[in-house]
């Protein structure tokens, strides 16, 4: 249990890091990071490190289909965690 908090907490720092300077390259005019790699690290368990970093940094919070898929995201995260401990 102790591994999977400590991956959790690792991804959910590099995913808000990767936000954060995602959002300093678009004020910059720069090469930007892709969103599907943003979802991929939302997906393997950072949403909620891209949700601190999207309301912290403001970031994609304008952008609707962003917030569409995020909220996809979080909502099968849901589903699976109310899965896995309803019966706990």
């Amino acid at each position: 249990m102790e591994v999977l908090l400590l991956y959790f907490l690792f991804v959910n720092i590099i995913v808000f890091v990767l936000a954060g300077y995602d959002k300093y390259q678009a004020k910059k005019n720069k090469r930007r990071i892709p969103e599907n790699q943003l979802f991929s690290m939302a997906l393997l368990g950072g949403s909620i490190g891209l949700l601190l970093a999207m309301l912290l940094f403001k970031h994609k919070t304008s952008k609707s289909s962003f917030i569409v898929k995020f909220c996809g995201i979080l909502f099968i995260q849901i589903i699976i965690l109310f899965t896995i401990y309803k019966d706990r």
